[in-house]
């Protein structure tokens, strides 16, 4: 059975369970259970910290995690890395009180900065050659510049709006994270074969999640047109329609293209177009 690490609460791991579930791995949840195991897939799954899951893996306590690169980064584990995953965007930045002139990030030398990610701050400072007073501290970063014990702070933002809560404005982007897939690098060939199993689901998950399926109806002196329009696997499906004349096109489109690629297939003739979403995608 494959160990797999989660963090116990918060959006991370709403957003780790999801995607396992999303991989037809059933499993029941509690919040007085510290670890569950699946029902039809050999997994078990321990709910952890989130910064002691990048130990856990390395030391083989957890055969594989699901982390924020962040963690895994400050670390000093991202060797570790499997798969990027795609969701729990966020970013580690400077912030500073919103009353503050600021100009660039050399209005930090000498100042003090409140983290809960001492090594990636010193190594972006050390990359922009500043000089400042580093205060490690474990929560309640954003509080640090109201109470005096530093000018500015470094840690996660989502959406900004917890800074603008605090009376704090985003200054500077130190590193870019999203969720990782990570694993030991001393698996068993089983569990290997295991962890190719559940890597196979995820990526079927995670190409559907950025596609669309549409089907649309064409005269047939326009199909070849309307095709050449359509990204696809292979090439698009085209049926023929009890209607003389018309076809049935089916086809897969990414999901950033998808409003320019229908504006184009409707100015060149297509007609009752469907969208779908897709539910897996195997390549």
């Amino acid at each position: 059975m494959l160990r797999l690490a989660i963090q116990k609460s918060g959006r991370l791991s709403e957003d780790s369970l999801k995607l396992i579930r999303e991989c037809g791995i059933s499993f029941i949840t509690s919040s007085l259970k510290l670890k569950t195991e699946s029902t039809n897939f050999p997994l078990e799954i321990l709910y952890l910290r989130d910064d002691d899951i990048p130990g856990y893996v390395a030391d083989g306590v957890a055969d594989i995690g699901i982390v924020g690169q962040n963690v895994l980064v400050e670390e000093g584990k991202q060797a570790l890395t499997v798969e990027k995953l795609g969701f729990s965007k966020c970013r580690l930045s400077l912030a500073v009180p919103k009353s503050d002139q600021y100009e660039s990030v050399q209005d930090l030398n000498g100042k003090n900065i409140a983290t809960s990610y001492p090594n990636l701050l010193q190594a972006y400072l050390n990359e922009q050659g500043v000089e400042a007073h580093i205060h490690t501290i474990s929560g309640s970063v954003e509080i640090a510049p109201s109470i005096g014990l530093a000018e500015a702070i470094c840690d996660i933002v989502s959406s900004g709006s917890t800074l603008i809560s605090n009376g704090l404005k985003e200054v500077e982007r130190v590193f870019k994270s999203e969720a990782v897939l990570i694993a030991n690098d001393t698996l068993s060939e089983e569990k290997r074969r295991i962890l190719d199993k559940l890597l196979f689901r995820i990526q079927a998950v995670q190409r559907a999640q950025k596609k669309k399926y549409i089907l649309l109806n064409a005269p047939n002196d326009k199909l070849q047109e309307i095709s050449d329009l359509l990204p696809s696997i292979k090439s698009p499906t085209i049926l023929p329609l009890a209607e003389h004349g018309w076809s049935s096109l089916h086809s897969v489109v990414n999901e950033d293209d998808f409003w320019e690629i229908i504006e184009k297939i409707k100015d060149a003739g297509a007609q009752g177009i469907l969208v779908i979403p897709i539910e897996k995608m195997i390549v």
